[in-house]
């Protein structure tokens, strides 16, 4: 299972293109959020499922759920932008990653690349395809999972 991870879009249509154009053979994609409404156009330029959460940018009118738990090929994911967390630091984001009994967590917010285990618990942030922060590049994330074998996450920078 490869799922691609995009986040902190901020309706930046153009960029998600990009993403898109880059040509990541995925078979579903999560967005983190901040523009979460974003997701149509992933769903309907690709084809595929998207799943998206609500973050602190995103409009109250048809806005996506704060978090999702997901299991997915037998991994616990919680997808969630992370704002709320993060304003108390990174270890407050991962303890809640332990309370939900996740095994991943991927979230955004900070517009930087990230793919960490801190413990058992592997977080990814797919920094951003539009507002890149921290000297990162523009970007996504691929994570691939594989029954009885460690995730793998790439980051393919556009």
């Amino acid at each position: 299972m490869r799922i691609g991870i995009v986040g902190d879009s901020h309706g930046d249509h153009a960029a998600l293109r990009r993403v898109l154009h880059a040509n990541p053979l995925v078979d579903r994609w999560l967005h983190t959020g901040d523009w979460s409404q974003d997701a149509w156009l992933l769903a309907e330029e690709s084809g595929l499922p998207v799943l998206a959460v609500a973050g602190n940018t995103d409009s109250p009118d048809g806005r996506a759920k704060e978090e999702e738990l997901l299991n997915i090929s037998g991994y616990e994911i919680w997808l969630i932008h992370g704002h709320r967390y993060l304003a108390y630091g990174k270890n407050a984001l991962i303890e809640e990653a332990r309370e939900v009994g996740a095994d991943i967590v991927v979230y955004g917010h900070t517009h930087v690349p990230e793919a960490a285990w801190y413990g058992k618990i592997l977080a990814i942030n797919p920094g951003s395809p539009s507002r890149p922060r921290g000297g990162s590049k523009a970007g996504f994330a691929v994570l691939t999972l594989h029954p009885e074998e460690k995730p793998e996450v790439e980051f393919i920078y556009l």
